[in-house]
C-alpha cells in the first residue's frame, strides 16, 4: 500500500513528474528538429541503459551538440546548461523541457540539488564535462562530472558528437550546413568510482583522471569508426 507523502513531498513529486514529462517533450522536439535539419548517424545508442540513473558525458564543440544528443538519445535527457542561456523565451522553453540551469561561476547548490534529484529519480543527466564549448576533445575536464558520478553511483556513458564543426551553414552560419551528416557515437557505460565509496577530494581527483582516460579513448574510437 502506497503511503501518503509527507508535507512538501507531494509538491516535489508533481515537479519531478512534470520535469520528466517536459524532458520527453524536449526529446520529441529534438527528434523533429535534428532529423529535419540534418542527417544524424547514430551509433551505439543501445549501450545507454534502458532504465535507472545514467550520466551522458558529451564532448562540446558546437552549440548544436546538446540539442543533437537530446534528439537522438534513446531516453529523455536533462542537460546542465549555463545560466546565460536562460534568457527570455528560450529560458522559459528550457525550463519547460526539464533542463537544469547552472551558474558556472559558483558552487551552484540549487543546480547540484536538481541534478542529483534527476539521478535519484532514475533519470538521465547530460553533462558537458569540459565545462564550456571548445575543441570537443575531452582534453580538460572539470570536477563536476566526477562529483555527480561518485555521489550518485550512476554509470557514465561517453558520447562523441562529430561533424558539427566541419563546415558553416550558408543560410545560418551559426549552424552546420542543412542536411549535413553529424555522427553521434555512444560508448560503453562505466563506473567512475573505485568501489570504495570515498568522496574525498583525492578520490574525486582520481575519478576525474579515470573518466578523462575513458572519454579520450572513446573519442579516438569514435573517430576511427566514423572516419572523422
Amino acid at each position: 500500500m502506497r503511503r501518503h507523502p509527507r508535507r512538501g513531498e507531494a509538491g516535489r513529486e508533481v515537479t519531478q513528474g512534470a520535469s520528466e514529462r517536459g524532458a520527453e517533450v524536449g526529446r520529441r522536439i529534438g527528434v523533429g528538429l535534428m532529423y529535419g535539419l540534418f542527417k544524424p548517424r547514430v551509433l551505439g545508442s543501445w549501450r545507454v541503459p534502458a532504465r535507472g540513473p545514467v550520466i551522458l558525458a558529451v564532448n562540446h564543440a558546437h552549440n548544436v551538440d546538446g540539442p543533437m544528443v537530446m534528439g537522438v538519445a534513446p531516453r529523455p535527457t536533462h542537460f546542465l546548461i549555463k545560466k546565460e542561456a536562460f534568457i527570455g523565451p528560450l529560458g522559459t522553453f528550457l525550463d519547460a523541457i526539464g533542463q537544469v540551469k547552472v551558474d558556472r561561476s559558483i558552487a551552484d547548490r540549487t543546480a547540484i540539488t536538481r541534478a542529483l534529484g534527476v539521478l535519484e529519480q532514475g533519470g538521465c543527466l547530460g553533462i558537458f564535462p569540459e565545462g564550456t564549448r571548445g575543441e570537443g576533445d575531452f582534453a580538460s575536464l572539470r570536477a563536476g562530472l566526477a562529483y555527480f558520478a561518485v555521489r550518485s553511483g550512476a554509470p557514465i556513458v561517453p558520447v562523441a558528437v562529430l561533424g558539427s564543426t566541419e563546415k558553416r551553414g550558408r543560410l545560418i552560419k551559426q549552424l552546420p550546413p542543412l542536411r549535413s551528416r553529424v555522427d553521434v557515437v555512444f560508448g560503453d557505460p562505466f563506473e567512475a568510482g573505485d568501489g570504495s565509496g570515498r568522496r574525498t577530494r583525492k578520490a574525486l581527483d582520481e575519478a576525474t583522471v579515470r573518466i578523462q582516460e575513458r572519454l579520450a579513448a572513446h573519442l579516438e574510437n569514435a573517430r576511427r569508426l566514423t572516419g572523422r
